[in-house]
């Protein structure tokens, strides 16, 4: 028995009961994709479940709004996947007359679908024979084969596809590609490997070279951004001033609340007196209370934010800043750490988003 059979025959025994493997529809297949990229399967299944009880076609998906979408989404991070979902459930509806398409040259088309994602749809609702490559999969064959061309590399890639096309069952490509992707995430993980009970470790070019913790290797080329923001909380009547926020920032869409992004930490008295922060508030500016400094990493950013509560009501607002009611805030689609604050700050009951 070959590498590839081994590894559908560890699949039937030991694969998860996950919902998506009921069934061939593309749309239901294309959700989980989607919510599943940068996002373990844990994290990930609430939403999945959410997404398709509040929209089950991808009509009822075209219809939503982006704060609907936002919303629901609030919490898995990486938050452009969400709004090109939107475009894409819209355009399918538009063009495709509202039936999803499951042919990979159709699927490539569309926005938030490139290779990975168009293979896996294509292969799981239609049967067809294209190799996934996710991470899961570029580790097995980067550890069984024995391969230290990065991944992320022009090379490391087509060799990576080529290879992962070779050992690629024809007959049962969604079989393969599910069972590939199975083994990497439940066996052959990033960090401790179980190696001891692994059903291919004879032919395992790492596991006979004591290489698993080098294979695969991949390029850095992430460099990390710092960034800091000072929130200002205000408060009036019963209602908070809300920002939304646009342009092509981080958090595009998401609500938070004003503030000021300074170059430098600085003290929070030195905040309020900038001339920035002074064209809202003007030059007297009375703070009531500073919270403490928090961390948030992002993939390509670290945020350092504090939330600063002020006593007097600005002079100018930004297009984008608001005010609504405080009990409706719950309602926005926030950035976790701004709910986060928002929920403890008010002790709002509903934050079981953040509790899975």
């Amino acid at each position: 028995m070959n590498f590839a059979d081994e590894l559908v025959q560890w699949y039937h025994q030991n694969k998860r009961d996950l919902p998506w493997r009921h069934t061939t529809d593309p749309y239901v297949i294309w959700l989980s994709e989607i919510i599943l990229q940068q996002t373990r399967v844990e994290q990930g299944l609430p939403y999945f479940n959410r997404f398709l009880e509040n929209y089950p076609t991808v009509n009822d998906f075209a219809n939503a709004s982006e704060d609907d979408i936002l919303k629901l989404w609030q919490g898995l991070g990486y938050y452009s996947r969400g709004r090109n979902m939107l475009k894409t459930a819209q355009l399918i509806q538009q063009e495709y007359g509202g039936k999803f398409p499951s042919g990979y040259d159709e699927l490539i088309k569309l926005k938030g679908i490139g290779d990975y994602t168009a293979a896996a749809i294509s292969s799981f609702a239609a049967n067809e024979a294209r190799a996934v490559l996710d991470g899961n999969v570029f580790r097995v064959l980067a550890r069984y084969f024995g391969i230290n061309e990065p991944i992320n590399s022009t090379t490391g890639k087509k060799q990576f596809k080529q290879l992962a096309n070779e050992v690629l069952n024809k007959k049962e490509p969604a079989t393969h590609n599910q069972a590939m992707m199975e083994f990497g995430a439940m066996l052959c993980k990033p960090k401790n490997p179980a190696c001891g009970i692994c059903p291919v470790r004879t032919g395992c070019v790492a596991f006979k070279t004591n290489a698993t913790t080098h294979l695969p290797v991949k390029l850095k080329t992430v460099k990390v951004r710092e960034r800091f923001f000072n929130y200002f909380l205000i408060i009036d009547d019963g209602k908070i001033l809300m920002n939304k926020r646009t342009g092509n920032d981080i958090w595009t869409g998401l609500y938070d609340l004003p503030l000021v992004e300074t170059s430098t930490l600085l003290p929070a008295n030195e905040v309020i007196t900038l001339p920035h922060t002074a064209q809202y508030f003007g030059p007297d500016v009375h703070t009531e209370e500073v919270f403490g400094l928090q961390k948030h990493i992002l993939t390509h950013q670290r945020l350092t934010i504090r939330f600063i509560k002020i006593k007097n009501l600005p002079e100018f607002l930004e297009p984008d800043w608001f005010f609504i009611e405080i009990e409706n805030v719950q309602k926005l689609a926030l950035p976790k750490i701004v709910f986060l604050f928002l929920t403890n700050f008010f002790k709002f009951e509903n934050n079981s988003l953040f509790s899975n």
